[in-house]
């Protein structure tokens, strides 16, 4: 882990939600143990079972958080983007990862040791506030989507899990191609499918005109018919 001199602008610049209710102590002493990890593609960040010791951000790049299942099948239960934290809930449950993460793409985490967010909490109730308000906010996605996934079909599975990507990272200039190269294996996981039912329901929702698809790169062509058919289940 590299422990990179950052002068306070660009640590608030990085961690704004965290940086902003804390006082000028408490930044100062934030900013002595704040650090910065570079991943690879595909580099597991942490792994299941491992005793949580860090809240992360995720400063640049995707990070998916999954649980390998019955059979070696894999589950992808949520998704990270820019300037989201991780990692921490298991620390405050007083156990070990329950998941394990690892980088869609190349990324940048920062890491603050989970007794420093401690300290900083008991000292600060904004703080304290703010972790509340994100981890009810993680719990109530988490219960929409094992409902999306355990009570869905597969055409409203796939079809809500292109429109999650959607919320979550957006599009490009073309107001319609996904953000994020997901291969069809980590697409099927994402949806609760195998792989060959992902890619069998893309080719129909290709065929059916509701998107394009080109190599990883996905077109989501037909919000409203995507949303009744994901609504539909």
């Amino acid at each position: 882990m590299v422990k990179k001199e950052l002068t306070e602008s660009e640590i608030a610049e990085c961690i704004p939600d965290l940086w902003q209710p804390l006082t000028d102590a408490q930044r100062d002493y934030l900013a002595q143990n704040f650090s910065i990890q570079k991943y690879k593609k595909n580099e597991t960040i942490y792994c299941e079972g491992e005793t949580p010791m860090y809240l992360m951000c995720l400063l640049s790049g995707k990070v998916k958080i999954y649980k390998d299942g019955v059979g070696g099948r894999c589950q992808i239960i949520r998704v990270i983007k820019d300037k989201e934290y991780f990692a921490y809930r298991a620390y405050f449950a007083e156990e070990n990862f329950v998941t394990a993460a690892a980088a869609f793409e190349p990324c940048t985490i920062c890491f603050i040791p989970m007794k420093v967010i401690v300290a900083l909490i008991q000292e600060n109730s904004d703080l304290a506030m703010f972790f509340i308000k994100q981890l009810s906010k993680d719990l109530g996605i988490s219960d929409e989507r094992t409902v999306n996934l355990t009570q869905k079909h597969i055409r409203g599975r796939l079809a809500e899990s292109l429109l999650f990507l959607r919320d979550t990272y957006g599009v490009e200039e073309d107001d319609c191609t996904l953000s994020i190269y997901l291969s069809r294996e980590d697409l099927a996981n994402l949806s609760n499918m195998t792989t060959s039912n992902a890619i069998r329901t893309l080719s129909n929702f290709a065929a059916e005109n509701l998107i394009i698809i080109d190599g990883r790169k996905i077109k989501l062509i037909d919000m409203e018919k995507l949303k009744k058919i994901s609504k539909i289940g």
